[in-house]
């Protein structure tokens, strides 16, 4: 399995002089920001800690999969932080003020794992495993594989709450998880390219290619779900003949 825990994640040094800049944008003094820009850092590094956390219970999954079945459900794991300019571009969306408080309470996903998977029926079943473990909470699940975005975005999202300890507390940390197929993760990616390209001519045309494109993954995706289904039918009457 490829891991890859830092999908957008930024070292801390750079996020302490982005929180900075946008702090002093809400005109607060210097004994204001130097407070902000501290409590900012500690909170990053608890959502980082929920990160490793999360990962974690994952990674223990996959030596589970490789030691005692034939197939790993699991084909890699990602990981980000969101980053400040991102954090504060939602709260604005959401009318919001810029603060810790009202930051943790309203915002899911300022920190994400995302899991690809081989399979569609792999990415039940992995959230499945996920939060049937007993410290884990799930707060919200979205399914955009049984009801996709108009764009054709599919993927599964389960936003969880999940305690982190530390050396004289523990506190539960939301962490949004995101698990989708191979061809799924290649077209969402591709999208994303295209999403930050709005100047091009093209680009309504363009977005309707990939709804398009988003169909025929999709449909390629439930035709080798179906594959995988059948070989394991021939597999299993094998092993009983």
């Amino acid at each position: 399995m490829e891991n890859q825990h830092h999908w957008e994640v930024e070292e801390f040094g750079e996020v302490q002089q982005k929180s900075m800049r946008l702090f002093l944008a809400e005109n607060h003094s210097p004994e204001q920001l130097l407070e902000f820009t501290k409590r900012f850092a500690e909170l990053m590094t608890l959502y980082e800690c929920a990160i490793k956390e999360v990962t974690t219970k994952l990674e223990v999954l996959t030596m589970e999969f490789r030691s005692t079945r034939s197939r790993n459900p699991i084909n890699n794991i990602q990981s980000r932080i969101k980053s400040p300019e991102s954090i504060m571009g939602k709260m604005k969306k959401k009318g919001l003020p810029y603060n810790l408080e009202m930051m943790t309470a309203e915002l899911n996903d300022i920190a994400g794992v995302r899991v690809v998977c081989p399979f569609i029926d792999d990415i039940y079943a992995v959230a499945d495993m996920l939060i049937q473990q007993d410290d884990i909470v799930l707060l919200q699940r979205k399914d955009y594989i049984a009801e996709p975005k108009p764009n054709g975005y599919r993927s599964l999202h389960l936003v969880i709450e999940i305690p982190i300890f530390l050396s004289n507390r523990k506190l539960p940390m939301k962490v949004e998880v995101q698990i989708r197929t191979i061809a799924m993760n290649f077209w969402a990616s591709l999208e994303h390219q295209i999403h930050y390209k709005k100047q091009l001519e093209n680009s309504q045309e363009l977005g309707e290619e990939m709804r398009q494109c988003a169909e025929i993954i999709h449909d390629t995706d439930v035709r080798m779900q179906m594959i995988q289904r059948k070989m394991h039918l021939v597999s299993e009457e094998g092993e009983k003949k």
